[in-house]
């Protein structure tokens, strides 16, 4: 491949934005298939099924979402407990309705000449992976007597 093909940044995390968007409007639940032997991926190792993996992406079942071109990280609860995910975009599999199956499935390979410019930052905080420290008094609320 040419030196210009292999610099084109990848489709997936913009048609992912797309759809869950498209999905959202259209009030039906988008699930995210995600490849759970892939590297970097952070979930419920429990839940994984034929190494693979379905989430519940709607807004209303997650929390803290951002969607990047190089990774997706959301808090969601599994069996009543809260746990971060971080989903890299290479490991996206398949974004589609619950309720209709319409979505998109993506090529397996889409990412095998593709060379980031940079170092992504988001891949400091997946090795790294601290719990954050929780925050008294979110809201700066003092209670007056």
């Amino acid at each position: 491949m040419s030196e210009e093909t292999t610099s084109i940044t990848p489709t997936r995390p913009y048609m992912v934005r797309a759809l869950y968007e498209w999905i959202e409007d259209n009030a039906l639940t988008p699930y995210l298939m995600v490849d759970a032997t892939a590297d970097n991926v952070q979930i419920p190792r429990e839940h994984v099924q034929d190494g693979r993996i379905v989430l519940n992406i709607a807004s209303r079942a997650t929390g803290n979402m951002s969607m990047g071109n190089e990774y997706i990280n959301f808090s969601a609860r599994f069996g009543g407990v809260s746990q971060e995910i971080w989903v890299p975009l290479t490991a996206v599999m398949g974004i589609y309705a619950k309720e209709n199956s319409q979505g998109m499935f993506f090529d397996p390979n889409e990412y095998e000449n593709y060379e980031p410019e940079e170092e992504p930052t988001s891949v400091s905080k997946i090795t790294t992976a601290t719990p954050k420290p929780k925050r008294d008094n979110k809201a700066g609320l003092k209670v007056l007597k």
